[in-house]
């Protein structure tokens, strides 16, 4: 059968056309590939291609049969094999069993993804809706089969992250969520500040079951201020309580006070009116002649004041007053973000041609939104982070 067959050295470069940019797919795939890489290993070639092994896909996608075998699976799935043991054979039978899995799995395969598998889904969660999903920025919502959300997420790709969550989660809660997960919905933002600002936003309203880290944001340190009895404006800070907004917030208090030392020897402000020392005779860096003495009032109120202030606007935003101008959902379209009195007011969408110059048509293009503590932080750390297509201030 073999007599005439051109040797290995013959066909080697084929091989290697044929295959650049496949996946190599067999019945047992580190068996057959183990032989093509040692030929090519004999001829002083590194052959690599990314493998699917069909034995594995089906023992993931058709449980509960006794044998996995080519010869023993084929039969019982009704793929009709007329040269077993024989490589045209034995490989259109591998190709109409791997279109069988293809079909099951509903043509969602990605090797490079850890492949994608429907075991485990909810029997309600269409695969027409995961294959509906778009590969761009926004907010997506998972519910369970009552139509309660139970998940919101923002991604700036949210079928792959959806993907991610249906795949092969790890974790127990993982591995819930997926099992719960009846119904999958989303909305496009194409700014990836929007689909920040509209994830906290609609988590806070919603509070679904699996957000439960950013449903306990509140044990956050913030720092705050306030004017003492002789007008200076002390720095404070404290765990977050969700009632008053804070200028900036830490993951802990070592954190914070680590950051606060920072900005009180950048800026010239002293440690005892921060918080940061306890005495009756001044601050540690007063006696050393670093501080400018507003703990024993050798300087006004007014001029250590303008200094807090200068702190309190750069942590805050890089306008009191701006419009964050950012991707659209479309090509003729643009995002928008408001920022008044370094408060948030809320994000829309508007024509790139519209004419809109000034801030209360810019107002008209947005839905108002809860300004807090975490909407503040989220612009602040976007702005610093990445790269806008323009800020207007006003």
């Amino acid at each position: 059968m073999v007599a005439s067959a051109p040797c290995f050295y013959q066909v080697a470069k084929q091989i290697v056309e044929i295959t650049e940019n496949s996946i190599f797919v067999a019945h047992n795939a580190g068996f057959d590939y183990g032989f093509i890489k040692k030929e090519f290993r004999s001829l002083g070639y590194d052959f690599h291609r990314e493998t699917l092994c069909t034995v594995k896909l089906s023992r993931r996608l058709l449980p509960g049969y006794p044998s996995y075998s080519l010869g023993d699976l084929c039969p019982q799935l009704g793929i009709e094999n007329e040269a077993r043991h024989r490589a045209s054979g034995d490989a259109l039978a591998t190709v109409k069993l791997f279109d069988l899995l293809i079909q099951k799995n509903g043509t969602l395969i990605n090797p490079s993804d850890n492949h994608f598998f429907i075991d485990s889904l909810h029997p309600k969660l269409s695969i027409d809706i995961i294959k509906s999903i778009p590969e761009a920025t926004g907010v997506y919502y998972l519910s369970d089969e009552k139509g309660d959300l139970i998940y919101i997420g923002k991604s700036k790709n949210i079928k792959k992250r959806i993907l991610t969550h249906l795949g092969n989660p790890k974790s127990k809660k993982g591995v819930e969520l997926k099992q719960k997960t009846a119904d999958i919905s989303f909305e496009l933002t194409g700014s990836e500040l929007v689909a920040l600002l509209k994830e906290s936003d609609e988590i806070k309203s919603e509070k679904p079951i699996f957000n439960r880290a950013q449903r306990r944001s509140k044990n956050q340190v913030g720092l705050y201020y306030y004017n003492d009895r002789k007008g200076y404006r002390r720095l404070v800070l404290k765990k977050n309580e969700g009632i008053e907004i804070p200028s900036a917030t830490f993951g802990s208090m070592e954190e914070a006070r680590k950051q606060l030392f920072d900005w009180v020897e950048k800026y010239e402000l002293c440690q005892l009116l921060s918080g940061l020392y306890e005495g009756k005779n001044g601050c540690f860096q007063y006696q050393i002649k670093n501080c400018r003495g507003a703990c024993r009032e050798e300087e006004v109120p007014e001029t250590y004041n303008e200094r807090v202030d200068k702190l309190l606007k750069k942590i805050a935003f890089s306008y009191e007053n701006m419009v964050i101008v950012d991707k659209g959902r479309r090509e003729d379209e643009c995002s928008i973000v408001i920022v008044e009195n370094c408060c948030y007011l809320g994000f829309g969408w508007m024509y790139r041609d519209e004419p809109v110059t000034t801030p209360e048509e810019f107002k008209g293009c947005i839905s108002y939104k809860e300004d807090n503590r975490d909407v503040r932080q989220i612009i602040a750390g976007y702005l610093k982070r990445n790269q806008l297509e323009r800020i207007i201030p006003f």
